[in-house]
This record gives structure tokens, C-alpha cells and sequence, in this order.
């Protein structure tokens, strides 16, 4: 790919953006184009940019991570996305590369790092760390089964947020979805995992390293 390689970073932390358009702009075939703090301004930004590649951090208050790849690649499924994710499970970037991500890499990971998953992302081609490629292929050998599996991408979103205490209300609020819709997938969710209340479903993220005990 000849020319500048146009990036859009998309992070709710001012100062994380701010050390990787540092980072990125320093580099000779790229340039961060736009900056965005939330999956819903990236959305109205994406048409304008038109970035050759998005990073876009999964933790966000408001809309997800996972929730704005879906939205952004069923509006622009040529969309070249990197998710970029402080998690250091392997349910997040298995669900993130299913979702159609075409690259995940941990926050924890060599600036180098950054700069060569941007570049394999934008010629269209997979990045994954290889330490998370290999603990994914180990876990799917030790562990096969995991009930999580089960979940739909929607229902593994409205997990992480009624394992992280918030309401059915608000859930609906941020997904933009009616409360009977959350209703019916904390339904099936709970069905799927055998819990019975959401602390048993924080009990379960917790067990998978889904979130901080």
C-alpha cells in the first residue's frame, strides 16, 4: 500500500490518545486523522474520515467496543479495524476477531507492536499477538466447552455490562435497545451459564478473567 496510512483512533482516554497519535505520527507511513471518545462519535466521524484503519479500544463508557465494531462494520463492512484492549483474557479477542476485527493487541504490548499490527490490518491481513494466539489455542484445547461460547456476540455484550452492576435500564439506554429486548437476553443468558442473579454472572466473569475480582 503506497502513501500515508490514514488512522482514526477511537478511545475514551484523552491521554491514551494522545501517546499513540505521538507515537503514530512520528512514524513515517502513518497519520492519525481523527480522534474519537466514544463508539457513538465514531460512528458520525467514520463516513467523514474514511480512515484506512480504525484502533479502536474495547472499555469505553457508553457504547462498547464490541458494539461499535458491529455497528461500524454493518454500515461499512470494508471497514479494516484493530482492537486494542487492556483485557488480558482470551474471550474479548476471540469475540473481537469473530465480530470481523481484522487485529487484536493488548495495551500491554511494545509500541513496535502498535505500529506493525496497524500496518498487516491496513494490507488486510490478521494480526494477533502471538503469546495471545498461543494461550487462546492452549485454552481451546484444556477447556473445550466453555459455556461462554454459547453466547451470541449481543448477549456477550449485555453480560460484560450486568457483570460490571448495571441495570437492565441503563444497559437498554446504551445499546439504544428497548428494556424487554435486555430482558430477553439476560433471559438466555442466564439459561446459557445456569446463573440465577447477576452476581452469579459477575461470579462467572470473574472465574473467566473477564474482570477484576
Amino acid at each position: 500500500m503506497s502513501g500515508l496510512l490514514r488512522i482514526m483512533l477511537v478511545d475514551d482516554h484523552a491521554v491514551v490518545r494522545m501517546g499513540f497519535r505521538l507515537l503514530l505520527d512520528t512514524t513515517s507511513d502513518l497519520r492519525v486523522v481523527a480522534e474519537c471518545s466514544s463508539g457513538e462519535e465514531a460512528l458520525k466521524c467514520f463516513p467523514e474520515v474514511d480512515p484506512d484503519v480504525t484502533v479502536l479500544d474495547l472499555s469505553m463508557s457508553g457504547m462498547g467496543g464490541l458494539e461499535t465494531l458491529t455497528r461500524v462494520l454493518a454500515k461499512w463492512p470494508t471497514a479494516r479495524i484493530l482492537v486494542l484492549s487492556a483485557h488480558e483474557d482470551t474471550a474479548h479477542p476471540r469475540r473481537a476477531m469473530a465480530g470481523g476485527a481484522l487485529g487484536y493487541l493488548s495495551k500491554r504490548s511494545a509500541p513496535e507492536a502498535l505500529i506493525e499490527a496497524i500496518r498487516q490490518v491496513a494490507s488486510g491481513k490478521l494480526f494477533l499477538e502471538p503469546a495471545l494466539a498461543q494461550e487462546i489455542g492452549v485454552e481451546q484445547v484444556s477447556r473445550p466447552g466453555n459455556p461462554l461460547e454459547a453466547l451470541s456476540a449481543k448477549e456477550f455484550e449485555v453480560f460484560m455490562m450486568l457483570a460490571r452492576g448495571k441495570s437492565v435500564a441503563e444497559i437498554a439506554e446504551v445499546l439504544s435497545r428497548s428494556p424487554r429486548t435486555v430482558g430477553t437476553h439476560l433471559y438466555n443468558i442466564k439459561q446459557k451459564l445456569s446463573a440465577a442473579n447477576a452476581a452469579e454472572l459477575t461470579l462467572i466473569a470473574m472465574r473467566n478473567g473477564l474482570i477484576d475480582a
